[in-house]
Formats: C-alpha cells, sequence, structure tokens
C-alpha cells in the first residue's frame, strides 16, 4: 500500500490570483513586464502559471529534404531515400524550433503544432509551438531545452504528477508492396479476399518505424513515449508503396517516486444556450 505523498497540497487559489496578476506584472521577480506572444488559450496559460511556468513567444521550424528522383518506382523492402529523407527533415526542424525557443529565453516548447507531407521528391515538415520557462527563469537550466506536442493542460498534469518532457521523437518507414503475379491478380478480381502483399508491407513499415522511434527516446535517455500519433496507409502518388509514420514526446520520472494527482471538482458557471423565443417579441 503505497504511503502518502508528504508534497503540500497547491494551494490553487493562490496561484490562480498569481497568474491573473502576472500579466500585469510580467510573471518574473524582477517586475519588469515582457512582450509576450502564444497560441495557448486563457485556461492553459494559468494552467501553466498554476505550476510556476510561464509563456514566452511562438517559435516555429521548418524543413524540406528532396528524395532523389526515381525512388517511388516499383521495387522490394524499404524504400530507404524516403525515410531517411523524412528523418533528416524532422530533425532538421526541431532543431530550428529549439533554437528559436533557445533564443527566446525559454526553456522548452510546449503544444508543437506538427504538418507533415511526403510529397514524390520531397518531404515538408513544420512545427509551430509556444516557447515556455519557470516564472522569472532568465538563467538556462543545466537540461536542454525540450519540445513537446503535449498541450499546456498536459505539460501541467506531467509535471505535477513528477515526471518531465525530454523531447520529441519519431520513426518513419515507407515500403514497397511486393506485386502480385498476373494469375493472382486475375485470380482474385471476382474474390473478396486479404491482400496480403499490402498488410506484409504494412507491417514491415509499422515495425520499423515503432523501433527508430523507441530509439530516438532511449537516445534521449527517456523512459516512455507518450501522446504517440501516428500516419499510415498507400502513398497517393505511389499506390504501390504504403508508409508508417509513429510520432510522440518523450518522458522520463524526474522525482524519486511517482506523484499522486488529487483531482478538483469544477463545476461551470456557464449558462446553456436559450433558443430565440418568437414570443418574447409580443
Amino acid at each position: 500500500m503505497n504511503e502518502p505523498s508528504s508534497t503540500p497540497r497547491l494551494d490553487l487559489r493562490a496561484e490562480v490570483r498569481r497568474a491573473f496578476a502576472a500579466p500585469t506584472t510580467g510573471g518574473g521577480s524582477t517586475g519588469t513586464p515582457h512582450a509576450m506572444t502564444s497560441d495557448l488559450s486563457i485556461d492553459e496559460e494559468l494552467n501553466l502559471h498554476s505550476i510556476g511556468w510561464e509563456p514566452m513567444e511562438m517559435v516555429s521550424g521548418v524543413s524540406l529534404h528532396s528524395i532523389p528522383y526515381g525512388y517511388w518506382n516499383w521495387g522490394q523492402g524499404e524504400i530507404v531515400g524516403a525515410s531517411s529523407a523524412h528523418a533528416t527533415a524532422f530533425a532538421h526542424a526541431t532543431a530550428r524550433l529549439l533554437r528559436e525557443a533557445g533564443a527566446a529565453g525559454g526553456h522548452g516548447v510546449v503544444g508543437v503544432h506538427i504538418e507533415q507531407a511526403v510529397h514524390p521528391t520531397y518531404v515538408e515538415v513544420s512545427l509551430v509551438g509556444t516557447a515556455v520557462r519557470p516564472l522569472g527563469g532568465s538563467q538556462r537550466l543545466d537540461k536542454p531545452v525540450f519540445a513537446s506536442d503535449l498541450s499546456a493542460r498536459d505539460f501541467t498534469m506531467l509535471m505535477v504528477a513528477g515526471w518531465e518532457p525530454l523531447g520529441l521523437a519519431t520513426g518513419a518507414s515507407f515500403v514497397f508492396a511486393p506485386r502480385r503475379s498476373v494469375g493472382t491478380v486475375l485470380q482474385q478480381q471476382s474474390q473478396n479476399v486479404e491482400l496480403t502483399n499490402f498488410t506484409e508491407a504494412m507491417y514491415s513499415a509499422r515495425e520499423t518505424a515503432m523501433q527508430r522511434m523507441q530509439e530516438r527516446a532511449i537516445a534521449m535517455n527517456g523512459t516512455g513515449v507518450v501522446d504517440v500519433k501516428v500516419q499510415e496507409g498507400p502513398m497517393s502518388f505511389a499506390a504501390h508503396a504504403v508508409g508508417f509514420i509513429a510520432l510522440g514526446t518523450v518522458v522520463r520520472l524526474a522525482t524519486p517516486t511517482h506523484q499522486l494527482i488529487h483531482p478538483t471538482m469544477v463545476v461551470s458557471l456557464n449558462d446553456d444556450a436559450v433558443a430565440f423565443d418568437a414570443q418574447t417579441l409580443g
């Protein structure tokens, strides 16, 4: 049976009051205001302030990496050029995002919006998020700047529970679906059967992509990847090829033990929308 945590309970009322006062005082201990641009919602910013963090500036990272012509033609196994192009484009976009966050004085980036597209001759990756830091944290921590696609709300819950984000990890693999023989095609035209060539290709792409994402997480000294999102299926411009992309936030436990989160009941005071009543015109 777990022992009750000795960590003092957070005074939510005091934290909310301090959060409302932060925009006018600049949030720091010196009281010096700073310009701030954020794509976070109001409640997300209040969540950040409740754990002693503040948004700094919107930052972005973009990279387009070419794929040699002819790589999507018929072949066997993995389309190495496409898989490598995606890995390189994502790494460059992430590096630029973190560089902007560091220049803005941020210790990390939360709520990263990820847009990625695979084209016949290039891979495009675009990252946009909000740089954040501890209140008044003008000095850089010993830890490197992190990036996370977790919302500010999820980031807050993660930190309260004693965990910390380390960065984004991704894995991608593009594989040719083996050709079916002419006899097999004719035989299956009037049958409702599984296309084993595409099934096997998808399994191969998935296993390789997941392994690469996990290897990236291990390289960051993480203990897991959360909020994993996947994109999978045949390529629109190459029906004989399938792709699998996995992406998530690498995390690890920052405290000796996991901290239990005590939920707080919240009752909305917003009135339900009332439909227009024509009788009120009388």
